[in-house]
């Protein structure tokens, strides 16, 4: 697309006209607990995009059945890499944040926590007839279909990752239903007792690492991550006198509903469908993987003179307003505020100022992370110019700490002054 072009400045004009629009500020009315404000959230019903996520599946295969193209089972990937990343340029940023005073209104209004809810039996749905149509078709179709459910339980991951962060037991337990069907059901665990206490340390596996490829990344994460929840749930029940190897252990309680599923649907369609299953897990964690890698690539929190890390602040992680993404992912985009506040409700993020920003939305983002070279030469100056020119302050890949400071300097002593 050519500057001066006119699909240019359309686009240019749908975003800027889309971000005066959500910015626009509305008076606020002096709330009491119940009251409904008269300021309006102008996002409210299209978080619903979120929730329609896993029909992919099923537009694909209207697609296919009205084209005849098999190339149309790829749905998902053209969703996740394709449209998303389009989109998030044509629209473009929305940095507008709820006023104070709506906060804990809004947060309690129920609309809100029935978008999330209203995933699952669309996730469910898109699964089992996803298999059903696998044990009718070829290789080629099923790898296309298996891979646009590892798309679609992946973007569940994040459904899990808001409902699991809440206090209710009924959406905690939501959370373990939406990691059934890719089998990640640890993360419940270590991501919330784990990588929000280690996050942007050496400590956490979740955190990358400036000069650690994504590739490098992932066994690093995939193994620390079950490793951690293993743990992290041992040390629990080892404190109430249990044991870990019982039906009180979560992590086990866990992958226990992904092996009732998965031997469900292999009853039911046979056991050619194992290959697929495996294939769309593997996708799902992967994607939920690349995203942990942007959110805190590079990142590190102070060492105090006690030896702590410091309090984590909005400096720790990288954030991004791009709007269509946000809206997929309930604003996991708005990373910090989520980090300050771990149980505030996807609506009410607010975007900082302060916060390190990505120049672009995840979706496109994850595509250079794919690209050792091209997230490199992006993001490592970014890094860079977060901590002022002092790599020494970055989260540093160890096998590759020699390279970095031989490629960027350490800081001399006069520059320390």
């Amino acid at each position: 697309m050519h500057e001066g072009s006119p699909a240019h400045d359309v686009s240019q004009n749908l975003s800027q006209n889309l971000s005066r629009n959500l910015s626009r500020k509305l008076p606020v009315d002096v709330l009491t607990h119940d009251a409904r404000p008269t300021w309006r959230d102008r996002k409210r019903y299209l978080w619903l995009l979120g929730t329609v996520v896993p029909l992919f599946l099923f537009a694909g295969w209207g697609l296919v059945s009205a084209t005849g193209l098999g190339l149309f089972w790829w749905i998902g990937p053209m969703v996740v890499y394709v449209l998303i990343p389009v989109l998030d340029l044509a629209i473009g940023d929305d940095d507008s944040n709820p006023p104070e005073e709506v906060l804990a209104w809004l947060d309690n209004d129920r609309y809100y926590r029935w978008v999330t809810y209203l995933f699952l039996p669309c996730q469910f749905a898109a699964f089992v007839v996803g298999f059903w149509l696998i044990s009718r078709h070829g290789v080629v179709d099923s790898l296309g279909i298996a891979t646009t459910l590892g798309m679609l339980n992946g973007i569940a991951i994040n459904t899990a990752h808001e409902l699991g962060h809440k206090k209710e037991h009924l959406e905690r337990w939501f959370a373990r239903i939406a990691l059934a069907p890719c089998g990640y059901g640890h993360f419940f665990i270590e991501h919330n007792r784990g990588h929000h206490v280690r996050v942007a340390t050496p400590e956490d596996p979740a955190s990358s690492r400036l000069g650690e490829s994504f590739w490098r990344f992932w066994p690093r994460t995939v193994v620390g991550s079950v490793r951690n929840g293993w743990q992290l749930e041992r040390t629990r029940l080892r404190r109430m006198g249990k044991r870990a190897w019982s039906l009180h252990n979560d992590v086990l309680n866990a992958w226990a509903m992904t092996l009732v599923l998965w031997v469900a649907l292999i009853v039911a369609f046979g056991v050619g469908i194992v290959p697929y299953l495996l294939l769309q897990a593997v996708l799902a964690f992967s994607l939920l993987e690349a995203v942990n890698y942007l959110e805190h690539y590079g990142l590190r929190r102070e060492t105090l003179p006690n030896g702590r890390f410091e309090r984590v602040t909005p400096a720790h992680s990288w954030n991004s307003d791009h709007l269509t993404t946000n809206l997929f992912l309930y604003h996991l985009q708005r990373h910090s505020d989520h980090h300050a506040n771990p149980t505030r409700r996807y609506q009410s993020l607010r975007h900082f100022a302060e916060s390190p920003q990505l120049p672009a939305g995840y979706a496109a983002m994850i595509l250079l992370a794919y690209v050792p070279p091209l997230w490199r030469k992006v993001m490592d100056a970014r890094v860079l110019a977060h901590y002022g020119g002092d790599v020494t302050r970055a989260n540093i890949h160890p096998a590759k700490r020699a390279k970095v400071l031989a490629r960027y300097g350490a800081p001399t002593m006069a520059d320390a002054a």
